[in-house]
């Protein structure tokens, strides 16, 4: 989830975000993975059991939404909006909004359909994410959509002039709304469910960077709506899992989630393949939520993994347990 910054090791980042740019292990020599290390993550997508770990992911609440491309971005955005928590909570916490409005999010973006939309999201709630919170955005997408056909005009116009985390810069731009009193007055707390990678706190933004993945590739699982994006150019939804396995294998030496190990990870994965590096995002994120990487040194889990090779925990220990 985005917000505060959390480190590596799951504690939150220092108030200092000076501090927090940078390595912690000041004065230590970085860790690497192996020379091998592309074969070694090749590996673990090759073998890696998609069909459970996409049951379990909320894209697989998001599929059968979005039956054509605007009800694709909507329950997209809404989905990631709602990425908050563990991925059983998020999936039951779509399926409630997509049963507010009887299956179809196209409703959502219906300026016909606002009041009854407004009274059945009134008592939704999922974590600290509200129903008001959930309405507002409803009109904002409304709005913009009454003035452009997709979000992705709103992405490239960002992406195009200043590169990625400008696209993202004005996407949360146009889901948070012009400032009062050019606009109504967002409810307590909704500004901050878009928080860009430009402003104070770098934040890794990953909700809206996994909304653009989603929206970008069109290999399995994602839905590939959006063509003049390039997969390349696209960025890690930089969640804590993944943090902690990219950490741990060497990807970044940064301990807390910002946007410049955001950008270091994805680095790290464009030198492996340039076309698609974002590619490897649900598998590491699965192999962390599905606990096949058990974040410490257990050699009847961690034996068969094609990356220990890699892995901090386990270099330079043989396959001591």
């Amino acid at each position: 989830m985005d917000g505060p910054v959390v480190t590596a090791d799951g504690r939150p980042g220092a108030a200092d975000k000076r501090k927090s740019e940078g390595p912690v292990e000041l004065g230590v020599p970085p860790h690497r993975p192996t020379a091998e290390f592309p074969r070694h993550l090749e590996t673990l997508y090759a073998r890696f059991p998609f069909a459970r770990s996409v049951a379990d992911d909320p894209i697989s609440v998001v599929r059968p939404l979005a039956t054509d491309p605007r009800r694709a971005e909507v329950a997209g955005i809404f989905a990631a909006t709602l990425a908050i928590g563990n991925t059983t909570a998020i999936r039951g916490a779509i399926g409630r909004l997509a049963a507010a409005v009887d299956g179809d999010v196209g409703r959502l973006v219906d300026p016909g359909r606002a009041p009854e939309r407004t009274r059945r999201l009134r008592s939704f709630r999922h974590r600290w994410i509200r129903g008001d919170q959930l309405n507002f955005l409803a009109d904002r997408l409304t709005e913009f959509y009454a003035k452009e056909p997709t979000l992705e005009n709103a992405f490239l116009a960002g992406w195009q002039s200043d590169g990625f985390a400008s696209g993202i810069d004005r996407l949360a731009r146009v889901l948070r709304g012009p400032d009062p009193p050019a606009a109504p007055l967002p409810p307590r707390g909704y500004a901050a469910l878009f928080p860009s990678p430009l402003a104070a706190g770098a934040s890794p933004a990953k909700r809206l960077t996994l909304f653009v993945r989603w929206m970008v590739r069109d290999r399995y699982p994602d839905l590939g709506i959006w063509r003049r994006v390039p997969t390349g150019e696209l960025r890690i939804p930089l969640d804590q899992h993944v943090h902690w396995i990219a950490y741990h294998l060497g990807l970044t030496g940064r301990r807390s989630r910002t946007w410049s190990a955001v950008e270091e990870v994805s680095e790290a994965l464009r030198r492996i393949d340039p076309i698609d590096p974002t590619k490897f995002d649900f598998v590491l994120c699965h192999t962390g939520v599905s606990g096949d990487c058990p974040k410490r040194r257990d050699l009847s889990v961690c034996g068969p993994c094609s990356v220990r090779p890699d892995c901090r925990l386990w270099r330079g220990r043989g396959s001591a347990s």
